[in-house]
This record gives C-alpha cells, structure tokens and sequence, in this order.
C-alpha cells in the first residue's frame, strides 16, 4: 500500500472542520505562511507546524497526522505534492509554496529524527484486530508499510497514527478525495468501509 498523506482543504481532512477549528486553522495559515517565508534556518521553518501538528508531536486535532518520527522519504514527497498541487490543501498548499527541494528534504529529516510520540491510543478489541489481520491478508498492507506497520523509506507508518487521522484517510483514498495515489484508490475500493474502520481502530492501537 503506498500511502501520501493530507487530504483536500484542511490537513488530513476532505471536509472543513468544526468552526472554532476552522477559525484556528485560518489563524495558523496566516500566521505561517509569511513565517516560513521570512524563516532562515530550517529549525524556524519547521516550528510553523507546530501549531497543527503539536510542540510536542502530537496533533491539536485529532484529524490531522503525527508527523514525528515519520519517514523522511515520505513527508519529502507530501511536502512536494503540497507544493506541486498534485495534492490538494488550501492549508499546506500555501505554507510549501516558498520551499526549496532543499528546505522540503532537510523539513523532512528534521521531524524524521524527532520520536514518535505515544497518542495513548486503546488496543484495538480482539474482533477489530481479527478483521485488520484479515484485511491485511486481502489486500497486502504490510507488503509496503512492513511488519509492524512501521513503514520505510516513502512508505508511512502507520503504527500509533491517530485513528481519527487513518479512518479518514483510507476513506477518502476510497472516494477519490485524496486523488495522487490511485493504487492506494484500488486498494482502498477494493476494501469495505467496515474493514476500513477496523482497521483504523488496529492501527492505532499498535
């Protein structure tokens, strides 16, 4: 499974937020943009997303990704298709268009170096994780985000994702709101929303 990340218009989402987040997120947008853009070092440039992604790697809402401890691979290809508009994001859209290559692959290296940190997360119950086990034996999850779910190289993790963050995400690789990975598309429409929503609940727990 080859996942890129954020979904259209608001990060790791394909429909707005309440409005009191929309108003925070609209705020963080301002704020950052002409922060990145008159940022020096990429330890500046990095702090603008905190105020999403957290001071201390974990999100201010739930729907948006962790992105400590990610994959540098990875994040340097969302950043990329941020930038591109090969994904969508009227959020991260603006925030990567003043990023160099090189600003977008030492961003990246910045967080990939940071831990991963521990969303205090449920273990799925023993039927979720039966149906995960059974999805992933469909669908072949594992062949790209290896054992663990723990990804490599442009491969997320996925392992202690926020469950809200996953669930939406595989849904809307499943309805094409998220369009720059198509396999991820197949795979996705290949699987029912029940088993989708399982497996959320598994990954998150891991």
């Amino acid at each position: 499974m080859r996942v890129p990340a954020f979904t259209r218009g608001w990060p790791g989402m394909s429909r707005p937020p309440t409005p009191g987040n929309a108003l925070r997120v609209v705020a963080v947008v301002l704020a950052a943009v002409p922060f990145a853009a008159n940022a020096q070092s990429i330890e500046e440039k990095a702090a603008a997303c905190a105020a999403c992604h957290g001071d201390n790697g974990i999100p201010t809402d739930k729907t948006w990704p962790v992105i400590w401890g990610q994959h540098q691979g990875y994040l340097y290809l969302q950043l990329r298709d941020f930038k591109s508009g090969a994904r969508k994001s009227d959020v991260m859209g603006p925030v990567t268009q003043d990023l160099s290559r090189d600003d977008m692959l030492a961003i990246a290296l910045h967080f990939s170096q940071k831990p991963w940190p521990d969303l205090r997360q449920p273990r799925a119950a023993a039927a979720a994780a039966a149906q995960a086990a059974q999805t992933n034996g469909s669908v072949g999850c594992t062949g790209c985000h290896q054992d663990g779910y723990k990804g490599e190289g442009t491969q997320p993790r996925l392992a202690g994702q926020s469950s809200d963050y996953l669930a939406r995400a595989m849904l809307d690789f499943r309805s094409r709101a998220r369009a720059n990975n198509p396999g991820m598309t197949d795979l996705m429409k290949a699987t029912s929303e029940d088993d989708l929503t399982a497996m959320a609940a598994y990954l998150a727990g891991l």
